[in-house]
């Protein structure tokens, strides 16, 4: 509270209250982007939005005082709020991006210019551009330099192509990339497979992006009226950052850039990279793209074909330390196949929310793309280490799944699904760098060797779950005994059974049927007892013999009447699906 105003927090999950910030904001000229958190300013007991502002990150944005009250200090109390919301969150230095006219505003709030287009400034109020500035002087070297910038998401033939020929024109070639996790692939895989590729090439340095590369992830358009006017602004900031900023501290002249034959907006930034940078008196080179098949390798295409779980035909396009980024990413098409399967008995489809409550379809696409980043990371970590160590893996589990809930609202979506499938990318890593291939005995044998080490470490099988609770009460396998097993019931029975049925139309619910008449799914044990368990594993072997839609539909009909959701056996379907993608994509 602050005099006759009270600053509180706004819950933009609940509609109501998300109408309500929108209508605020577009009174006064903006729009709401996503934030992590929003609060409000109003009157003492009174529910009038009189200013506001959000968190992202460590970005401030959607930051509004009502015209009348403006040059009433409202800003002031507003952003030192969000500060120490920030600064509480572990965030020390603060960037907001807003319009050139507010710019004393902020000034006077102790934020100092970082970058600025014609209709949009970049400020922040601590030491993160002086810490960059240090970070890149400290890495310069001597004679002659240029540089790249690249997000790599992921890196490709085609970003190594362009390096080698631009590195063979300088003393001194400098590989930016971007930094922030709101691409495909996470900053440091992206930042990994770039420094890992390049390390053979003496004259190249690979560098963090920080927060100071601006993409199009990154760059808000709240405060734009024409949505026409973002890409250009966003692309015109972060080019007067590296003109003003990054080029200085590196002492290079010449950025090199890939020509840009397929996209528009590639193109566009290349074309403004010239006028911008000419201000700076910097000299822009293009360099033709690779190309294969007689067209040009790109990120999109090979992130096209991780999207169709085709995770080798991407690697094809790719240097060779890709397949362990790309095999955990895959995970995420087999966890969308099982999502996208229409009328699975008592599951969240496309079109329902099944026997559930607390999630649904969107929950669902959340909590994948939260898992993302944490399953690319499994992957690498099974090339990384010689050893996996199981401490690694219970530390990724940890924060995958607080990413998770922080993604679902606190729901429990994916939790057995990122155990099966994370263990499954570290065993497939270690299986690609040990053996060259993938096979489905070795990849078994790896999971159990993997499941065994995991099970040893402190806190692991004594966590209290519905499942565990079921495991001790019914004496059945729970999700530590079949990964120790390495999943043999999936190797021998469900792989080989959604091979054979994997064509067909309904091949995905056939496949779920075979898991469910075969597993002792946890997740109905506990919804509908060990007794209903049983009579749901008779029935779903009756379908299977005479299978068809309107006795799958008559199914579902029952178990979301009765609340029972077979998540355990959904888990096993995305498992067994990313099982076959590993091994015969």
């Amino acid at each position: 509270m602050s005099g006759e105003y009270v600053i509180s927090d706004m819950p933009l999950s609940v509609g109501m209250f998300r109408r309500k910030v929108e209508a605020f904001l577009a009174e006064n000229g903006l729009r709401l982007e996503p934030v992590d958190r929003y609060v409000v300013l109003t009157r003492e007991g009174s529910d009038e939005i009189l200013a506001g502002g959000g968190l992202m990150g460590d970005i401030i944005q959607c930051l509004a005082v009502s015209e009348s009250l403006r040059g009433e200090g409202l800003m002031g109390r507003l952003v030192s709020h969000l500060l120490t919301l920030a600064a509480e969150a572990g965030h020390q230095n603060v960037k907001v991006f807003t319009k050139p006219e507010n710019e004393a505003i902020f000034t006077d709030l102790g934020f100092r210019l970082v970058g600025k287009a014609p209709k949009a400034l970049l400020m922040e109020n601590g030491r993160g551009l002086q810490d960059y500035g240090s970070y890149l002087s400290e890495r310069r070297m001597e004679g002659r330099s240029g540089v790249i910038v690249m997000n790599a998401d992921p890196m490709t033939l085609g970003h190594l192509y362009l390096i080698e020929q631009a590195a063979a024109q300088v003393d001194t070639l400098y590989v930016i990339v971007l930094g922030g996790d709101r691409s495909r692939f996470p900053a440091r895989s992206r930042f990994n497979l770039v420094q890992g590729t390049c390390y053979r090439l003496d004259n190249v340095t690979v560098l963090e992006g920080r927060d100071y590369c601006i993409s199009p992830a990154t760059f808000p358009s709240y405060f734009l009226k024409n949505l026409d006017e973002v890409a250009e602004q966003q692309m015109r900031l972060d080019l007067d950052v590296f003109g003003r900023h990054v080029a200085p501290a590196l002492r290079a002249w010449i950025r090199f850039v890939g020509s840009e034959p397929l996209d528009p907006m590639t193109a566009r930034y290349n074309a403004l990279m010239r006028e911008v940078l000419g201000g700076y008196d910097m000299e822009v080179r293009e360099i033709p793209r690779l190309e294969m098949g007689g067209r040009p390798v790109s990120a999109s295409a090979v992130r096209a074909l991780l999207d169709a779980g085709k995770w080798r035909e991407a690697a094809l396009f790719c240097p060779d330390r890709a397949p362990w980024y790309l095999i955990g990413d895959v995970a995420c098409a087999a966890l969308r196949a099982e999502l996208d399967a229409p009328c699975k008995p008592g599951m969240v489809c496309p079109d329902s929310a099944g026997s559930h409550d607390d999630m649904d379809y969107g929950t669902m696409l959340r909590s994948i793309e939260a898992l993302r980043p944490w399953l690319i990371r499994l992957g690498a970590l099974g090339r990384e280490h010689t050893a996996v160590w199981a401490s690694d893996l219970v530390r990724y589990g940890q924060d995958a799944e607080r990413d998770m809930l922080r993604a679902t609202g606190g729901v429990n979506t994916h939790r057995g699904a990122l155990f099966a499938l994370g263990l499954m990318a570290v065993a497939a890593g270690k299986e690609l760098k040990e053996e060259g291939v993938l096979l489905p005995e070795r990849l078994s044998q790896q999971i159990g060797s993997l499941a065994d080490d995991l099970s040893a470490q402190e806190g692991v099988v004594d966590r209290e779950t519905h499942g565990t609770a079921a495991v001790k009460r019914y004496a059945v396998k729970g999700a530590m005994d079949m990964a120790r097993g390495g999943y043999r019931e999936l190797f021998e029975d469900w792989l080989p059974f959604w091979q054979s049925v994997k064509t067909e139309e309904y091949g995905l619910q056939k496949t779920l049927l075979r898991i469910i008449m075969t597993l002792d799914d946890t997740c109905v044990i506990h919804r509908a007892g060990f007794h209903r368990a049983q009579e749901l594993k008779a029935e779903a072997a009756a379908l299977l013999a005479d299978f068809s839609l309107e006795k799958l539909k008559e199914m579902n009909d029952r178990m979301v009447s009765e609340r029972v959701s077979p998540g355990g056996s959904a888990d096993m379907l995305a498992l067994t699906v990313y099982a076959d993608l590993l091994i015969n994509t």
